[in-house]
């Protein structure tokens, strides 16, 4: 298989994968209310994957013991499913990845509990902002340095805190491939972005500091303990702008 067929090839099964994703943020929306658990989430998450043929990206890699993270809160990322139940008030990160025929798409959204606080869900509605702003204009020959420029400038112009120890990256034969996709950066610097790359563009976006702290392999929090965001898609790059593989394009605007 040449390079364009194999490109062709990947981005195909990667738009499956990307459709099962989508499809089960939609479902999985009306699951969290206060009472559910992480873990009967995770649950749901691992059988609605499998049952469309792919695999959960994030099961038992590096030892991670779910097929979806599940941050609550001033957790950030990489939050392990238990059986503690949800509250209203709280924000919940689901962060999933699913792998079709040997290839891997990842996102992740942040939902609300109940009845959440004004300036929280002010954080969740900026924090999905920064996705579609880092995409304005992205396409073959954008840097790295465009992405995270857009992310930053966004978020701090709410005084938000942008996270720098986690990153975005590329994504496609594995889970996590070259190069990192900071949220923050120089506009014009870092590497090229070429048409048929496939990357994970994932804002962190903290309400107060962005400093943050690590308990454990998996535990990150914000060092302040506030809530944190996190919204995530993967795209393929363009000629002339982005495909969104993990999020239905209907009523989207992409600016290119």
């Amino acid at each position: 298989m040449n390079k364009k067929a194999d490109t062709e090839n990947k981005i195909k099964n990667m738009r499956i994968a990307g459709g099962i994703i989508s499809d089960f943020f939609d479902e999985v929306s009306s699951m969290i209310k206060p009472g559910v658990t992480t873990k009967e989430i995770d649950s749901f998450a691992h059988k609605f994957i499998v049952e469309r043929g792919a695999k959960p990206s994030f099961l038992h890699y590096s030892g991670f013991p779910a097929s979806i993270c599940t941050s609550v809160d001033d957790v950030i990322v990489h939050g392990i499913p238990k059986n503690i139940q949800l509250k209203s008030g709280q924000v919940l990160g689901i962060d999933v990845g699913a792998c079709y025929n040997g290839y891997h798409v990842d996102a992740a959204r942040t939902y609300l509990v109940g009845n959440v606080a004004p300036d929280v869900q002010k954080l969740v509605e900026v924090t999905r902002e920064c996705f579609f702003e880092a995409i304005k204009g992205l396409k073959n020959g954008s840097r790295v340095g465009d992405i995270g420029s857009r992310v930053q400038r966004h978020a701090e112009k709410f005084g938000y805190g942008v996270v720098r120890e986690l990153v975005g990256h590329g994504v496609g034969n594995q889970l996590h491939e070259q190069p990192n996709i900071p949220n923050y950066g120089i506009e014009g610097l870092g590497p090229k972005l070429v048409t048929g790359q496939t990357i994970a563009i994932e804002p962190m976006i903290n309400l107060g500091t962005p400093e943050v702290v690590f308990r454990g392999m998996w535990d990150c929090r914000t060092a302040d303990g506030k809530p944190s965001s996190h919204y995530e898609n993967t795209v393929v790059i363009l000629d002339d702008g982005v495909e969104i593989l993990t999020e239905k394009m209907e009523g989207i605007d992409v600016e290119r």
